[in-house]
């Protein structure tokens, strides 16, 4: 199925909608336990049993709308379900924490594998985006797998040693703010990269 053309705040809201949802539902539960089926259960562990359907739903209505998914996507769904309902099931916080972890290490390590290969993974799902050629893909593929990996140890850094309200904002603002960056950091690689396609300059980034 051919992917269609969608409004771009209506996938912006579709993308970003759900874990706003987390971050406004924490600050309203944080500080209640709910007693369910004679268990305690924290505001964090109800959020995130909440979270899930919210995440199924609104990659459901993504999928409709523009008739594709990307791999990113259909994995990081898959990684909510799986460590959201072990969190759920086990009465424990931090396997929803170590979620993010999880993501960037299997997005990492999937750019990793294709660059041993001498391949650009990053390449099959972005080349309709960017116009590169090869040195640039693999030169791009590197810095992304870096970044990556960094979030992991971010995340991992974070949850570990802060609190559960510091975790919560780092994972609603600040990794997608580190994304932003990261993302508009990488301009001057772009354009070089770029014009050396069309017999531009030669200058690496």
């Amino acid at each position: 199925m051919s992917e269609k053309t969608v409004h771009p705040l209506v996938k912006t809201g579709l993308d970003l909608g759900p874990i706003v949802l987390f971050f406004v539902a924490y600050l309203a539960l944080r500080d209640h336990v709910f007693v369910i089926g004679g268990r305690d259960y924290s505001g964090f562990i109800l959020v995130t049993a909440g979270f899930i359907p919210v995440m199924m739903l609104a990659t459901f209505t993504l999928w409709r709308l523009t008739g594709t998914l990307s791999r990113m996507q259909v994995l990081t769904l898959v990684l909510v379900v799986l460590f959201g309902g072990l969190s759920v099931w086990l009465n424990d916080e931090r396997f929803f924490k170590m979620k993010p972890t999880m993501i960037y290490l299997l997005f990492g390590g999937a750019l990793a594998v294709g660059l041993l290969r001498g391949e650009s993974y990053l390449r099959l799902l972005m080349e309709g985006l960017m116009p590169l050629n090869h040195e640039g893909w693999l030169k791009l593929t590197r810095r992304f797998m870096a970044f990556f990996f960094a979030l992991a140890a971010a995340n991992e850094l974070v949850w570990r040693l802060m609190s559960t309200d510091v975790w919560v904002s780092f994972k609603t603002f600040g990794l997608p703010l580190a994304i932003m960056a990261f993302m508009l950091s990488q301009g001057r690689l772009l354009s070089a990269y770029a014009a050396e396609e069309e017999g531009g300059p030669d200058s690496a980034a």
